[in-house]
């Protein structure tokens, strides 16, 4: 794939860093009255919170303002790694570029919470009531930004597993 062709997949990930500043820009502008906000009663909610952590509010807690600086410096290094991936790669399939650029797309709006806040604005909350038991009911709450890291991940764990393999040029 060459150059040109994969930096067509920078539109997607532009796509993804808008939708979820807007989605996000959205909720901030309601009033706190309105969540939580139920959008298929007992199953999914828009509700309204800040994760000043990462992944599951893992470090939530800490309030440093040295961890806010290496979680802004880890997720730059991040982005810059899965950019060069995304620009230098050669032969890979449309599956893994997507998903890279749904990973860059949501590691680039969550920085932006991040730069912007001090911390990423959660709002989709789903509740698992099929389940026998209550861990993750609800489970963690997430955003756009993390719906495509999500799905990008699967992308590519898709493709490593199951794409055709080429062979690589020397």
């Amino acid at each position: 794939m060459n150059l040109t062709r994969r930096l067509r997949w920078l539109g997607l990930t532009l796509f993804i860093v808008f939708v979820d500043r807007a989605t996000k820009a959205w909720v901030e502008s309601r009033p706190a009255d309105y969540f939580p906000h139920a959008v298929i009663p007992n199953i999914f909610e828009i509700v309204s919170s800040r994760n000043p952590g990462i992944a599951f509010s893992f470090l939530a807690g800490s309030g440093s303002s040295l961890v806010r600086a290496l979680l802004i410096i880890g997720t730059i290094a991040i982005i810059g790694f899965v950019a060069w991936l995304l620009v230098a790669g050669q032969g890979e399939s449309a599956l893994y570029t997507a998903g890279l650029a749904l990973i860059l797309g949501g590691a680039t709006g969550n920085l932006t919470d991040r730069i912007l806040h001090g911390a990423v604005t959660d709002f989709l909350a789903v509740w698992v009531r099929f389940l026998p038991w209550h861990i993750f009911n609800p489970w963690p709450t997430f955003n756009v930004a993390d719906s495509a890291v999500t799905i990008g991940a699967i992308f590519i764990v898709f493709d490593v597993l199951f794409g055709k393999q080429h062979p690589r040029e020397s």
